[in-house]
């Protein structure tokens, strides 16, 4: 069994690199999803969430992510913080996942690989890139947020360049048809090696 990162900057189109490797027969584990399920089912999660932001982060017993958003990509320090909550928590979660897949390829996606320590998990890293307006079409059209808000959540994350060069591939997601190409390559040579 191979682990595979897969990581890229906001708005680079990581979903549809992911969704292309499973067409091929990877499993995937998409670690932004998971952490939002553990934040509103991890007892213990969620009581220090309240502790760090307040009864307002959660409404209706699920997380209020705006509400959330709003703070942190305010303020590094709660934004660091929350991350030393939520990652330890995924890698365990991940490592459980991990036990139970039948696959010979898992991709991990997770935008903050690095910055989370889970590219240690991995055997390989890609890094999914995309030129600037493409990404900033794509976040506005997904999330329905303003520019500004799509630059603070930018600010928060490492530039592709670290990325790139702590990568074992690099796939560019400014054509589909191209990307497709690359990710039958990648999975080839993983699967090869």
């Amino acid at each position: 069994m191979k682990i595979v990162g897969l990581t890229g900057g906001i708005g680079s189109g990581k979903s549809t690199v992911l969704n292309l490797f499973q067409k091929l027969g990877a499993d995937a584990y998409i670690a932004d999803v998971e952490a939002k399920k553990l934040l509103n089912t991890d007892v213990d999660l969620k009581n220090r969430i309240i502790e760090l932001f307040g009864v307002e982060a959660y409404k209706e017993d699920h997380l209020d992510k705006d509400y959330i958003a709003s703070i942190v990509f305010k303020d590094k320090e709660k934004l660091e913080i929350l991350n030393q909550l939520v990652h330890p928590k995924v890698k365990k979660h991940f490592k459980d996942y991990i036990k139970k897949s039948t696959s010979d390829i898992i991709i991990y996606e997770a935008a903050i690989l690095f910055e989370s320590g889970s590219n240690k998990l991995c055997d390989f890293i890609i890094t999914v890139t995309a030129n600037y307006k493409d990404k900033v079409k794509r976040i506005m059209k997904r999330d329905s947020v303003s520019k500004q808000q799509i630059l603070d959540r930018m600010k928060h994350q490492l530039n592709d360049e670290f990325k790139i060069k702590n990568s074992n591939f690099v796939i560019s997601n400014n054509c589909l048809n191209y990307t497709k190409s690359q990710v039958s390559t990648i999975f080839d040579l993983i699967q090869a090696i």
